[in-house]
């Protein structure tokens, strides 16, 4: 029999280059701090990690809805933490066996890249990129169609009764979300300047002074955010905080009641909560995983809209 944990935490590049301290600041930083001090005693054989990809590896040339790493690396974007993962080859592989049995279909890469989507709850809840082994699994957020939040739950339902099937301790860890709108940071294709619209169509190919643009242009506008959002420049309707659905959004997690979101459509997520809002997706397929796996019902353990990292933060567990 195994034993399950979940863990589901927002993440934000604005955390780590905030100009002004936010009220919330110290809350979040409790919350995180509890789940990784859980995290830590619970000391998983693997975390199953579902994150969203910012144009790392999936490009408009070729964006699967979800994909699965047998080997990875972080790389050193902003609020991210570079390194190599600790990915167990044979089990990551047994898994995609094993949802692909369960009848979903997912993308395979044997050296898959992440950004701070994956990696910044890693190192917060997990102590690092390399603390434990991790399966890392990208789910498709900004390219269309957008997956169906119905398939995000069967993905997470097959990886958790992998994981159940296997015996094994295991971590699901959601990462991303709640309301937030970072339009100007990944624009709609055609309205980003060509550097940019180049980039997300078909990212650094063999060209690394590409890539190195990407990334500086990702800190220079993070660092110019931070600086509006302190001046009053960037408000709470500019971020689309919608408190009042990202508390609906909880409140069906921690009911369980995942099959809800099967009839959501993540365009009009969208329009009600910003772009970034389908990281949900995340939450959904963690939580699946965890309830697959045999896991408790989750609970909240913080909410709040932070204007000054862009985001509504949400820490949840089971």
């Amino acid at each position: 029999m195994s034993e399950t944990m979940l863990t589901c935490a927002s993440h934000s590049p604005l955390m780590y280059c905030r100009t002004t301290k936010p009220p919330q600041e110290d809350e979040v930083n409790a919350a995180f701090a509890s789940r990784a001090e859980a995290v830590r005693s619970f000391a998983p054989e693997v975390i199953f990690s579902f994150g969203p990809d910012h144009y790392t590896s999936m490009f408009q040339r070729l964006a699967p809805a979800f994909v699965v790493g047998t080997k990875a690396e972080a790389v050193a974007d902003i609020g991210g933490h570079p390194g190599t993962l600790e990915v167990p080859y044979q089990l990551a592989f047994d898994c995609i066996d094993a949802v692909y049995k369960a009848g979903v279909d997912v993308a395979v890469s044997h050296d898959l890249k992440i950004d701070h989507g994956s990696s910044q709850a890693l190192h917060r809840v997990a102590g690092g990129i390399s603390a434990f082994p991790t399966i890392p699994i990208l789910i498709n957020i900004f390219t269309q169609p957008l997956p169906p939040f119905r398939r995000s739950r069967l993905l997470g339902e097959a990886i958790g009764t992998f994981a159940k099937n296997s015996g094994l301790r295991a971590l699901f860890l959601g990462s991303g979300g709640l309301s937030h709108n970072p339009e100007s940071i990944f624009p709609a294709v055609g309205t980003g300047g060509d550097m940019v619209d180049d980039y997300m169509r078909s990212g650094p190919g063999l060209q690394s002074d590409r890539e190195e643009g990407w990334l500086k242009r990702q800190n220079d506008i993070h660092i110019v955010a931070a600086g509006l959002m302190a001046d009053g420049v960037i408000t709470d309707a500019d971020c689309c905080f919608n408190i009042e659905l990202d508390r609906k959004c909880l409140e069906i997690i921690a009911r369980g009641e995942l099959e809800t979101f099967d009839e959501w459509s993540p365009n009009d997520l969208i329009k009600e909560a910003g772009i970034g809002s389908v990281e949900l997706s995340c939450w959904i397929a963690a939580a699946a995983a965890h309830r697959a796996a045999g896991g408790p019902l989750p609970q909240v353990d913080y909410y709040a809209p932070v204007l000054q990292y862009g985001v509504a933060v949400a820490v949840a567990h089971g």
